[in-house]
């Protein structure tokens, strides 16, 4: 293997892993994560946590840069952002945590790899159940990850294919399934760690099953305003993000 092709190897490899985004603008997208902390934060219903104004950001960090690179900018932005501001850190130290699975499922579903994002919802499932608490509630998974598994199998089916169409209210729905079930996916994870750490009571979690699939409803429409937008014009002046760059640059690789 030549020296030229020794460096086309390491160039796919970055851009396998962070799409086709330079690393300074993925750098930008975590400190917005992290200053986006410092804004009023929405209260959840019943959990006693909260949830940032800049959550919108982290499943468009994964629609935005893909499921690796927007995993890595979720983080990065999440940890950082919960040290300058340690009232959001519902869950201690491992609040971060959320928001990049939040992030890597939204990128998931963004590339039409929906298996593996109701993989994660699966499996938050099954931890749930593994709780006293949780199997005095089922009424919360049934409903609300139920919910999420059918947006992310709407979101990898239908939901990748509308956002690489030029249609701006296609794009929308896109990127609002893809966040949605990011949402999900990282709830089911995050309300295992409630349930372990802050015992929240099943008659809550009994309540909540109506409410939270409005609440990231609402949540995932704040990202597809914010993100529909970016995804248009962001390409246009050489800031390369999404899906449709993407698959852009893959048909010139095949050429």
């Amino acid at each position: 293997m030549g020296e030229l092709d020794v460096k086309k190897q390491g160039t796919l490899g970055v851009k396998n892993l962070l799409g086709n985004t330079h690393p300074a603008v993925i750098a930008v997208w975590a400190a917005l994560i992290s200053v986006g902390n410092m804004l009023p934060s929405l209260p959840m219903i019943g959990t006693g946590g909260t949830f940032s104004v800049s959550a919108a950001f982290a499943p468009l960090a994964g629609v935005l840069f893909g499921p690796i690179g927007g995993a890595i900018c979720a983080a990065i932005g999440g940890f950082i952002g919960q040290i300058i501001a340690p009232h959001i850190a519902w869950l201690g130290m491992g609040t971060f945590l959320v928001g990049t699975i939040n992030a890597f499922t939204a990128g998931l579903i963004s590339r039409g790899k929906w298996i593996p994002g109701v993989g994660i919802i699966a499996v938050g499932t099954v931890l749930w159940f593994t709780t006293e608490i949780g199997r005095q509630a089922p009424i919360f998974p049934t409903v609300f990850y139920s919910l999420g598994v059918i947006m992310a199998v709407l979101g990898g089916i239908f939901g990748a294919r509308w956002l690489l169409k030029s249609n701006i209210i296609l794009k929308g729905v896109g990127i609002w399934l893809a966040s949605f079930a990011g949402f999900v996916a990282a709830a089911s994870i995050a309300n295992f760690l409630g349930i372990i750490i802050i015992q929240i009571p099943a008659e809550v979690w009994k309540f909540l099953a109506w409410v939270a699939p409005w609440e990231r409803t609402i949540f995932a429409l704040g990202a597809a305003v914010i993100g529909v937008p970016l995804l248009i014009a962001l390409p246009k002046i050489g800031i390369f993000v999404g899906p449709d760059v993407e698959e852009e640059d893959d048909d010139e690789d095949d050429e």
